[in-house]
């Protein structure tokens, strides 16, 4: 298209006001410039577009064809710079994150109710699901970043910013399992009790897997389960010994529901990650969100 776009945005302000001087004043251009475009215009189209009134100008029929048109394409172009700036001033948007049940219970819940508080309009989805699904939706655009446990696997290409530490624990029931409270168990002893483990797609399973290795035990878990809220409930019931993040069973190891064993040697800590695509750009909501994180586990 060899017309330029402010040609038209200048024909429709005329057309609205009637009036090329009221126009001018509302477009902040000179008479002339506003006149030298509606010339040019009928240049480019071959036609005339308004006739002079003793008020001003009047549409002709060709201007009346055209501005049927304009008119629409200017209230979609300032529909459309009114929703950029609602994003950009966190008065609407989306906000789009990754985590596991973990990472979004104990470390994602505290900062999403902050930043929810403080802007209402911005739609929040957070998709659930283990490390790896994470990182390739990440890769893939479908969430602007994502939360996550250590370690990661195929994360070369990403930015990844560590922020809480991890205690991986091994929770039972004191009514199951009397006689492992106040013993001193080794990894290889650990491993021919029934364990109750989070599925091998996660990075915790990941994680434990290899450390059991590197001692020269091989995990078999009796249950492997979706979630670290099933495997308090299993461990709860007495059906095996559970490992979970030591947060997951911090309300029943206080109750004495369920105890710690303890390990010799124990499983080394990890973290919880934000993790970005730095050929992504952030949106504004996304940007401010990262920033509430930010602040708030500096003051932790």
């Amino acid at each position: 298209m060899s017309v330029d776009l402010e040609w038209y945005r200048v024909f429709t302000a005329v057309a609205r006001c009637g009036n090329i001087t009221r126009a001018a004043e509302e477009l902040f251009l000179t008479q002339p410039a506003v006149s030298q475009c509606i010339r040019a215009l009928e240049r480019e189209l071959s036609c005339t577009l308004f006739t002079r009134t003793a008020r001003g100008v009047r549409l002709t029929r060709e201007g009346e064809a055209l501005y049927a048109h304009t008119l629409r394409g200017c209230e979609a172009i300032a529909q459309g710079e009114k929703v950029v700036r609602g994003m950009r001033d966190l008065e609407s948007g989306s906000l789009s994150i990754g985590a596991s049940d973990m990472t979004l219970q104990f470390f994602l819940l505290h900062p999403l109710e902050r930043f929810h508080a403080a802007h209402p309009g911005v739609r929040i989805s957070v998709t659930n699901g283990p490390t790896p699904e994470t990182l390739d939706k990440l890769r893939r655009g479908r969430i602007d970043f994502g939360a996550v446990s250590s370690p990661l696997t195929g994360g070369n290409t990403l930015h990844v910013t560590p922020y809480t530490d991890l205690c991986d624990v091994f929770v039972a029931s004191p009514r199951a399992f009397p006689q492992l409270r106040e013993k001193t168990v080794t990894p290889a002893e650990l491993c021919a009790l029934p364990l109750i483990c989070l599925e091998q797609n996660t990075s915790t399973r990941r994680f434990l897997d290899d450390w059991f290795g590197s001692q020269e035990a091989a995990l078999a878990p009796e249950f492997e389960l979706a979630t670290s809220h099933l495997i308090v409930q299993f461990a709860l019931r007495g059906l095996g010994v559970g490992s979970v993040v030591r947060d997951f069973a911090a309300a029943q190891l206080a109750s004495g529901e369920l105890f710690e064993l303890t390990l010799a040697p124990a499983p080394p800590l990890r973290s919880v990650c934000l993790v970005t695509d730095p050929g992504a750009v952030l949106s504004a909501a996304a940007a401010r969100f990262l920033d509430i994180i930010q602040s708030y586990y500096s003051h932790k």
